[in-house]
């Protein structure tokens, strides 16, 4: 069985996200989605409601994905889940600079797992989960970046924050 893995930190899934996944979902008999906590960025959601998000979402590739949390090194979780291959997404020339190196740093630690990049939808490239949540706590319309449930999610969380612009 070909097992893939697609990290990320989804907060929040976008349709970038859901994009890659379903295309890289193609390449594996398993995708698995590994929802882990990045100590750069300041979520909005726990990761477990970033979990239930994802599998709401794509409920629909129900026995192609699972979804699962770590917090350790992406090749010692991929190891883990007995994966081959690294799925990532590109929007752009500095993703692929930064994936690059990755790529490149991970080859070092498991040369038996490759990475293999998907370029974004032409539609989707701009799309980042940090502009979708800057968007929505200064009061922008984030419809066009993520699904209809996602947006309510984010709706509510910037709420219960307190914040919209003003």
């Amino acid at each position: 069985m070909r097992i893939g893995v697609y990290p990320g930190t989804f907060d929040p899934i976008t349709l970038g996200h859901i994009d890659i996944i379903r295309r890289g979902a193609k390449l594996v008999d398993r995708l698995v989605i590994g929802v882990t906590t990045n100590p750069s960025k300041s979520p909005m959601f726990t990761v477990e409601e970033r979990m239930e998000m994802v599998l709401r979402e794509l409920a629909d590739m129900q026995g192609v994905i699972s979804v699962v949390s770590f917090d350790s090194l992406l090749m010692d979780f991929a190891e883990r889940q007995g994966a081959s291959m690294i799925v990532r997404g590109l929007r752009a020339v500095a993703d692929f600079e930064y994936e690059y190196q990755m790529a490149g740093m991970n080859q070092q630690l498991n040369a038996a797992i490759e990475t293999v990049f998907l370029m974004a939808d032409v539609s989707l490239q701009p799309i980042a989960s940090r502009l979708v949540k800057e968007i929505a706590l200064y009061g922008g319309d984030i419809g066009k970046f993520v699904t209809p449930s996602v947006a309510l999610d984010v709706a509510a969380r910037v709420e219960k924050l307190g914040r919209k612009g003003s």
